[in-house]
């Protein structure tokens, strides 16, 4: 298998083809970003398992999915008009002062009070993307609050030798240990019904980028999601992290974010994998484990050239452009 290294082209030739993207906070709000340049029929399908910060709080308190990666992945959506570029800042906006307030988001605020007026988690997500003017519709991967139960080893530095079982995402998430396995909690929920529905009626999937064991991992735990992602005939495309992340993913190379999918979902084909060529350290392994999951590997420029390890969005859009056309 050989990488390729394809040409640009003029952005939009994907307008009428429906695109699903799948994942959580930062990494799914860059694709989106990227994504909304390139097609006007997208869906994200965000991970429902933060239990820190102001959706912490807010789950805690009101018993609701955690609203913030469902938000951010909604900001992403906003457009570049003024409208969109306002309401983007709005709901993205975090109160500061010491009072109850304090850390809360507007966006968090609002997706909460529009759960409690429609009683029905999709109906509010969609009132706040006609709101928001959003490129697209926002969806949770289930509608029951998830907690991610990892088998850490060496959680405990002192104790580097052992397995410890660690709960909750923003555990997993900074532990100083290597994580084993990730399970959910409950097991086997059951997925949202639009998002079953929405994969099945798409004709690309987006895995990736973002935190691999807490946002991206997640879905294919969901056993009737994992399937309906695995029997879908859309196009799947991966976009690989540029770096580890630290505590979750420590001492991945770029190929290790493959073997971790295949070991979760087996049955998964992927069809195309994108990779900034400056963040592979072992091209002939990353090259292995594409053929492992029988896709064809598209190196291509995607970081920003300001900040090290952030996907650029317009960049990103250019490469969703070329091998999703």
């Amino acid at each position: 298998m050989t990488a390729r290294r394809p040409p640009s082209r003029p952005l939009g030739t994907l307008s009428r083809r429906n695109v699903v993207a799948l994942g959580g906070g930062h990494g799914l709000a860059a694709s989106l970003q990227a994504l909304r340049r390139v097609t006007d029929s997208l869906t994200a399908i965000v991970g429902v398992a933060d239990d820190g910060g102001s959706s912490g709080r807010l789950r805690s308190e009101f018993g609701i999915l955690p609203p913030g990666d469902l938000r951010m992945a909604l900001a992403a959506l906003c457009g570049d008009d003024s409208w969109g570029r306002t309401w983007e800042e709005v709901i993205q906006h975090r109160f500061g002062g010491e009072g109850e307030l304090a850390g809360h988001s507007v966006g968090n605020l609002l997706i909460t009070a529009l759960w409690e007026h429609t009683g029905d988690a999709v109906t509010g997500l969609d009132w706040v993307a006609a709101l928001l003017g959003a490129n697209g519709r926002v969806l949770p991967c289930t509608e029951v609050p998830l907690t991610i139960v990892a088998e850490v080893l060496g959680h405990d530095p002192r104790r580097p030798d052992e397995v410890t079982e660690v709960r909750g995402q923003v555990e997993v998430a900074t532990t100083a240990g290597d994580v084993l396995h990730i399970a959910l909690d409950p097991p086997a929920p059951e997925a949202c019904h639009e998002a079953i529905v929405a994969v099945e009626e798409a004709d690309a999937l987006v895995l990736g980028p973002g935190s691999w064991y807490t946002s991206v991992i997640p879905h294919l735990v969901i056993p009737d999601l994992a399937r309906a992602i695995a029997d879908s005939p859309a196009q799947r495309v991966v976009v690989l992290n540029l770096n580890p992340q630290v505590g979750e993913t420590s001492g991945f190379a770029a190929h290790t974010h493959l073997d971790v999918l295949y070991n979760y979902l087996p049955d998964l084909r992927v069809d195309t994998v994108i990779a900034d060529a400056r963040h592979v350290e072992d091209l002939t392994a990353l090259k292995r484990s594409c053929a492992d999951l029988g896709a064809e590997l598209f190196l291509m420029d995607v970081s920003r050239a300001d900040a090290a390890g952030i996907h650029d969005p317009q960049r990103l859009a250019v490469a969703f452009d070329t091998v999703l056309a």
